[in-house]
């Protein structure tokens, strides 16, 4: 079971607002997810987003993936672009910070949803990016979010609260507007 507390801020209230909720999860057992999630509309339909979730092309967009990732290995096995899309599509990244990683799709809904989890990072020991797409009159409105744990503990936790939670929003905020950008030329 896991537990809930949402807190939302909307920023503006034109085309470009974003909106982000910033959650606290708990789940049952006491393990303390960070939840981030920011929304930005984007004026193309949700395919072409869609075709921009696929894990090989992240980095195109999501900074921290162009800067860290250093290796992608495939670890299920991939015919088509549509595998890599697909629940139970596997990887192992390996990244400059967080070492090695084992990745799996966990929920897929083509253009409308697809979860990445992501375990065993150094500092990082639970990690699930979800992006959500909702069809607007003129493009769509595309979510992005991020549920964490750091590892170490109560360490990681004051770690967490320190200067991971900034970090991470500011690295949303930088992708969203990235994306955008490719996508809006």
């Amino acid at each position: 079971m896991l537990y809930v507390w949402s807190f939302a801020i909307t920023e503006g209230l034109n085309f470009n607002a974003q909106t982000e909720i910033i959650r606290v999860a708990i789940r049952l057992g006491g393990d303390v997810l960070t939840h981030i999630s920011k929304s930005i509309e984007i004026r193309t339909p949700p395919e072409k987003i869609w075709e921009m979730l696929a894990l090989d092309r992240l980095s195109e967009w999501e900074e921290g993936y162009k800067e860290d990732l250093t290796k992608i290995e495939y670890t299920s096995e991939v015919n088509t672009l549509h595998d890599k899309y697909k629940v139970g599509f596997s990887a192992q990244l390996e990244t400059k910070g967080e070492g090695k990683m084992d990745l799996e799709v966990t929920e897929s809904l083509e253009n409308e949803k697809i979860v990445y989890h992501l375990v065993g990072g150094k500092f990082t020991k639970d990690l699930r990016l979800t992006f959500l797409l909702d069809p607007l009159e003129e493009g769509t409105e595309f979510t992005y979010v991020v549920d964490y744990e750091i590892s170490w503990g109560i360490l990681g936790k004051f770690l967490d609260k320190l200067f991971a939670q900034r970090e991470v929003k500011k690295g949303v905020e930088k992708a969203l507007e990235n994306l955008k950008g490719i996508l809006e030329k």
